[in-house]
């Protein structure tokens, strides 16, 4: 269960993008067949330089767009971000925690002025046990139960340690009401700068930049916006019409804030003025560069540790952002996904054909270890969440059950046969289909 957001996450790490890309120019597709059974799911990894999708919609705008999702919520939902319906389960099993946890209720100030009160806590452990969480009673966050075929066993994260606002859609939290937004930034890894074979109008940035024309009366970006430089890892062209890309392959959760550069080169001074909403994906390359590492032997107190060093990165972005009202007065919004994995839960690292070009190239001795890392990094991505009030959109519990064993009865996140895969050939990234679900997943939480 690794990949970058149901990731569990496993990503590629930064100097195996280029062998990535290659491997998406001559290889065969993992698992090209619709029963997820017999092929590999596409959801996208916010891992370094590949490739993605193979599917694309040329422009097209994506609320036009109805491909069969399953992105959260309960079955029937309507899909914000398509005209489809989506059918809902996301996420998964009953882990345990070994974090400790004390909540406490503060009022928290949004960066546009308001303030509202919500429930925050603090950890001693970032890399969570297997643990309910729970105290048997239903809460919010059982949505991301449904559409799993053995409910009971599935992948289920303790969020309600940290007393979110789960949204009604079940696609993400709703902590923040994002209104008026004057200039969209898009900052992070490959799975939000877009990689081939998906084309640029697959991904989801530029699906979520036609929306977001829409609903804010933007100016949109041309079309070389929309396009990746294959030699950098970049947009083809950083600022167009109000948005703006500063992700990049191969980035991790140390690339926001300096010695990284993405909200440096994003956010001039000169721009603070604007109400600005920040989208991104990142820690997939963080959490992926962790797995190859605790396969090769890195013991696990130390895996957990770097994993809880990747999460607080996000963290201090998030407070870079919201601490000082003053810094952008007319307001800031940030949504950030959690990761998702490959593995559908399973922590199988082999389960994709290609994972010995990426780097995953040993299983993990004790892949109940691997859960529980994974599972620990995405409950502290909510943690940031609650205690900033920014938002967090369900990646992981999405594309759980979309992956290389979506045909397997006994992972964890199986939700019956046929499924289709969401990752591509090189494991860790979307496909087009992955990226419209994305997509979807921002919008829903941006509209409520």
């Amino acid at each position: 269960m690794v990949n970058y957001d149901c990731r569990l996450a496993v990503t590629l790490p930064r100097p195996a993008g280029l062998l990535a890309l290659l491997l998406a120019v001559g290889a065969p597709a993992c698992g090209e067949t619709e029963d997820a059974s017999a092929t590999a799911p596409t959801g996208g990894d916010t891992s370094s330089e590949t490739g993605t999708d193979t599917l694309g919609t040329s422009g097209q705008d994506p609320t036009h767009e109805a491909p069969p999702t399953e992105t959260g919520g309960s079955e029937g939902a309507t899909d914000s971000a398509t005209d489809g319906t989506t059918t809902g389960p996301t996420t998964g099993d009953e882990t345990t925690s070994t974090t400790s946890t004390t909540g406490t209720t503060s009022p928290v100030t949004s960066t546009d002025g308001t303030t509202s009160t919500t429930s925050t806590s603090t950890t001693s452990d970032t890399t969570g046990d297997e643990t309910t969480g729970t105290t048997g009673e239903p809460s919010d966050s059982d949505c991301l139960l449904e559409g799993f075929a053995n409910p009971d066993t599935a992948l289920k994260l303790d969020y309600d340690q940290f007393g979110p606002i789960i949204g009604s859609h079940c696609k993400g939290t709703n902590h923040q009401d994002i209104t008026d937004i004057e200039r969209v930034v898009f900052i992070g890894d490959s799975v939000t700068v877009g990689t081939p074979p998906a084309l640029g109008d697959d991904y989801y940035r530029s699906k979520l930049a036609d929306v977001l024309v829409d609903r804010f009366g933007l100016t949109p970006p041309n079309a070389l916006w929309k396009q990746v430089n294959p030699i950098d890892g970049v947009a083809l062209v950083k600022e167009s019409g109000d948005f703006v890309s500063c992700s990049k392959w191969g980035a991790r959760t140390d690339d926001f804030l300096p010695p990284g550069n993405q909200v440096d080169d994003c956010f001039p001074p000169d721009m603070f003025d604007k109400r600005t909403l920040v989208i991104t994906t990142m820690g997939g390359n963080d959490i992926a560069a962790i797995a190859k590492d605790g396969a090769n032997g890195t013991p696990l107190d130390e895996v957990k540790a770097n994993a809880a060093e990747a999460a607080d990165l996000l963290r201090q972005t998030a407070h870079w952002f919201v601490d000082d009202p003053a810094k952008f007065p007319n307001g800031v919004f940030l949504v950030f996904a959690n990761v998702y994995e490959f593995t559908d839960g399973t922590a199988d690292l082999m389960a994709c054909p290609a994972a010995g070009l990426g780097g995953f190239d040993k299983p993990w001795q004790n892949p109940a270890e691997l859960i529980d890392v994974m599972v620990g990094f995405n409950e502290q991505f909510m943690s940031v969440a609650v205690e900033t009030g920014t938002d967090m959109v369900f990646m992981l519990e999405n594309f759980c059950g979309h992956g290389f064993k979506a045909g397997d009865p006994s992972a964890p996140c199986y939700r019956g046969p046929g499924q289709q895969n969401w990752f591509d050939l090189t494991c860790i990234h979307p496909t087009a289909q992955g990226h419209t679900v994305i997509a979807d997943l921002f919008t829903a939480v941006i509209d409520e």
